[in-house]
């Protein structure tokens, strides 16, 4: 079977083809218990009988993870096979609920047999595998709720795209590199300052001499971004992370999540206490990056930079 070979990426196809099966078979047991129902009004059906009283569109919806429309049209068919019917709210006459009428009651009364006949047999079969499906199920549903599969996919490819760079420390080879990052970026949102200037044309004296480093990351001869550190005068055992740049070529890649986390480290390996930041909350990519890390907004510090108008620490 062509869906073996492919394996876990066929599981939304795998998933489809198993729910048709159960589908089919669904509608032959309604039809074998005299039970007026379609499989797909189910959950609507369920959530209404075993609740006293009305619930809104609304309610429902949420109780069984269906969009508001679906709801809608679900109600709307079952509204015309006479088994609900809509309300006013008693407490509340601007809002309308959706109760079972007498025939919707009588068929809640008839299907307790088939539940009870249903969930034996599902049972059964699941103690029959090795693996239970509902349990895996649970859980799966639970890890794509705290990570979609879209974004575990994005995941996938960064750490695929990263495999194959290095960061390393700056050496002078990279000093027209660090310059040209820096600037490309700085200008695209604002204006380079003297600070801007002072540390990307002499970043040997204005930051390795005075304590502080500067990581390079590199694919083969290519370098994609650039980050550094600098040794803060005023607050000892503090280091600000600064001049970090990505190449527009190699953006989206994650290299910035890599030189950040590298620069943490360096960090730790100068022995500092706190990695300090100034940014502008115009960079909305590189402020959630940042979140991510573990940095938190802090104020009150001096700023030479005019664009700076948000501040973060990280404790370490």
């Amino acid at each position: 079977m062509i869906l073996d070979e492919i394996g876990e990426m066929s599981l939304g196809t795998r998933l489809r083809m198993l729910s048709e099966t159960v589908m089919k078979d669904a509608k032959e047991l309604y039809a074998l218990y005299d039970v007026e129902l379609k499989p797909k009004w189910f959950p609507v059906f369920y959530s209404l009988s075993h609740i006293p009283g009305g619930k809104s569109i609304t309610s429902i919806a949420n109780e069984i993870k269906h969009s508001h429309p679906s709801v809608i049209k679900i109600v709307k068919e079952m509204a015309k096979a006479g088994l609900v019917v809509e309300k006013k709210d008693d407490k509340d006459g601007r809002k309308n609920n959706i109760h079972l009428t007498t025939k919707g009651r009588e068929v809640a009364v008839k299907i307790e047999h088939q539940y009870l006949d249903v969930g034996n047999a599902i049972k059964d079969a699941l103690a029959q595998t090795r693996h239970n499906l509902w349990k895996a199920m649970q859980e799966f549903e639970y890890l794509l709720e705290q990570q979609s599969l879209y974004e575990r996919v994005v995941a996938q490819r960064k750490t695929r795209e990263t495999a194959s760079v290095s960061i390393v420390e700056y050496h002078p080879k990279y000093k027209e590199a660090f310059k040209k990052l820096n600037e490309e970026w700085i200008t695209r949102y604002f204006k380079l300052e003297a600070a801007d200037l002072k540390a990307i044309d002499h970043p040997q004296e204005n930051i390795i001499d005075k304590g502080g480093a500067i990581l390079v990351a590199i694919e083969g001869h290519a370098v994609l971004g650039v980050c550094a550190l600098l040794k803060m005068e005023d607050r000892p055992k503090v280091y600000e992370l600064a001049k970090m740049a990505v190449s527009p070529a190699a953006q989206g890649k994650g290299i910035g999540r890599l030189l950040g986390e590298a620069i943490i480290d360096k960090a730790r390996q100068l022995d500092a206490d706190i990695v300090y930041l100034e940014s502008n909350t115009k960079l909305k990519p590189a402020i959630s990056l940042y979140e991510k890390l573990g940095f938190k907004k802090v104020a009150g510090h001096p700023t030479p930079y005019e664009r700076a108008n948000i501040q973060m620490e990280l404790v370490l």
